[in-house]
């Protein structure tokens, strides 16, 4: 009994403890930035992992679904929280925000998830290099019809998050974000373990050895394409609405090409089919970014150039070490005895 509670006591531990150095101002404004946006690759990386790892699929548009689920969290929550312009008096006062950020991120993954169907119907007669052309245009479709809709802001971007980060703040002064990043990284990676290792995960994994013979098994695979499918992108969606309320503006151009590109390399760099991969490959994204920026400004270069640097990064990986860092391994896989701490009955 004790070793099952051993994992949800350490990440509580660790909760704690962030909450406590960013309470004190040991984890400044920078570092609380910095752990909050590897909390939302984290979620990118190990929710792309599913379709692209797990099932052996090539879908490259997963910046489509977390502009959706952004828009959709941050429209829904200015509608009913905030005063605004366009849509007038809120429903509830803001203070309310803190009981209805779930809700608004729940509805961030349906509106996501329902995108992704529109990419799984096509996958059912589609593989390889046929899917990636259908995620790529799907992630252009999304974005260019933000930018051309005036209610939520068009080419401008939409803001207004970040009273409602405000009244969550007023109920009880806390370090919100850093709380709801923390606690959807970690369901996250809990449910798709859990769906990995279910009936389903073993489908889709049945889906990436061989297709044809999953068929032949009796294995529905437009089912489980459409709901790994649906799974992946809603993920997506929750991680664009916790990076909406995070930076407190969202703009069209941020969920582009080199977005889902990010998110390619990340899976890849992790391993597929491995979520401690995912963990590690977002965790070393985002140290490289910070790194890249002051050597840029060092050579006097602009910033842009690093979106050839990490695609470049993307083409060394795959021809010198093309199974990732972890390949298909979790770290349970690496230490054995790790597996005694979340057993599975």
């Amino acid at each position: 009994m004790l070793t099952r509670l051993t994992v949800p006591v350490s990440l509580a531990a660790l909760l704690v403890l962030l909450v406590t150095l960013a309470q004190t101002g040991l984890l400044g404004q920078y570092g609380l930035t910095f752990l909050c946006t590897m909390g939302i690759y984290i979620i990118l990386s190990a929710s792309l992992n599913l379709v692209n790892g797990y099932m052996g699929e090539f879908s490259c548009g997963h910046a489509g679904f977390m502009a959706v689920g952004a828009y959709v969290t941050s429209v829904l929550g200015v509608w009913v929280f905030v005063p605004d312009k366009v849509f007038g008096q809120p429903f509830l006062p803001v203070q309310y925000a803190l009981l209805g950020y779930p809700v608004l991120l729940l509805a961030g993954f349906v509106a996501a998830a329902l995108a992704g169907v529109v990419v799984a119907v096509p996958s059912f007669k589609t593989r390889g290099d046929y899917l990636a052309v259908i995620t790529l245009a799907a992630g252009y479709i999304i974005k260019s019809a933000i930018q051309n809709i005036e209610a939520v802001g068009g080419p401008r971007g939409f803001m207004g998050m970040g009273k409602m980060v405000e009244g969550m703040n007023a109920v009880a002064n806390l370090p919100w974000m850093l709380i709801w990043i923390f606690a959807c990284v970690v369901f996250t990676l809990w449910f798709l373990r859990r769906f990995v290792y279910s009936t389903y995960g073993k489908g889709v994994m049945a889906i990436s050895q061989d297709e044809v013979a999953a068929e032949i098994m009796s294995v529905n695979t437009n089912k489980m394409k459409l709901i790994a499918f649906m799974v992946s992108s809603g993920l997506a969606g929750v991680a664009g609405g916790l990076y909406a309320f995070l930076i407190s503006y969202i703009d069209p151009k941020t969920f582009s090409i080199e977005l889902s590109t990010a998110c390619l390399l990340m899976v890849y760099l992790g391993g597929m089919g491995s979520l401690t991969g995912s963990v590690l490959s977002a965790a070393l994204y985002c140290v490289l970014l910070e790194f890249l920026k002051p050597v840029l400004d060092f050579l006097h270069v602009p910033q842009t150039l690093k979106w050839v640097v990490i695609p470049m990064g993307l083409i060394l990986l795959m021809q010198f070490r093309p199974e990732g860092i972890m390949g298909n391994r979790e770290l349970s896989d690496v230490f054995p005895k790790l597996k005694r701490a979340y057993r599975f009955k």
